[in-house]
């Protein structure tokens, strides 16, 4: 993707819109190589029936959620940065809401396996992914919006590819469906560096 697919050329982003932009770019993959990472080392995670949020728990728990907490929080500074280049407040909205959920996510953390009774802050940590998944799946469908109207195809199937990524990962998760949590945890991990490589092409 060139910086001419995504913005006018004439257009210069500020240091501070450019600064934004960076935090946006870097937040899916340092989160994606963080959780990824864990995930193949840790011996008490099974990444094919355990959602990565599952990380948070155990002894090395603080690690995953911190990556939650940084990760959100450089979506946040990202979204305010991409509301700002592409002059849309709605994109700012979503995305950045989407941040504050893994925000959320990082605070209150998952049950560990075999749990039998949710605690509040399990019920909340479901609640906020929830949230931050929907909330990254219209940030996609907006940026499908706004590649359309700029006449940019690839760019705008691929940013609803994104999206369906991110909805049919979490109902097949939700459904039980094999391999569920790998399912959810690719498709949303795919359509967050989609965004990322859109705030670093626009810088």
């Amino acid at each position: 993707m060139t910086a001419t697919l995504t913005r006018d050329v004439a257009t210069t982003p500020t240091t501070t819109t450019r600064r934004l932009l960076l935090a946006g770019a870097v937040s899916a993959p340092l989160w994606g190589a963080v959780a990824l990472g864990q995930a193949a080392l840790r011996s008490d995670f099974d990444f094919t029936v355990q959602p990565l949020s599952m990380l948070s728990t155990g002894s090395l728990g603080w690690l995953q959620i911190t990556n939650f907490l940084v990760g959100g929080g450089l979506t946040v500074a990202g979204a305010l940065g991409l509301g700002r280049s592409l002059g849309s407040r709605a994109v700012a909205r979503w995305w950045g809401l989407s941040g504050a959920g893994f925000v959320a996510a990082g605070a209150l953390v998952l049950d560990p396996a075999g749990t039998t009774a949710m605690s509040w802050h399990g019920a909340g940590h479901l609640v906020a992914g929830t949230v931050a998944f929907l909330a990254l799946a219209v940030t996609c469908l907006l940026l499908a919006g706004r590649f359309r109207r700029e006449g940019h195809a690839v760019a705008a199937v691929v940013s609803v590819l994104a999206a369906v990524s991110v909805v049919v990962g979490n109902a097949w998760a939700m459904t039980g469906g094999t391999y569920g949590s790998m399912t959810l945890g690719f498709g949303v991990l795919a359509a967050m560096l989609w965004v990322s490589a859109v705030c670093a092409s626009r810088r």
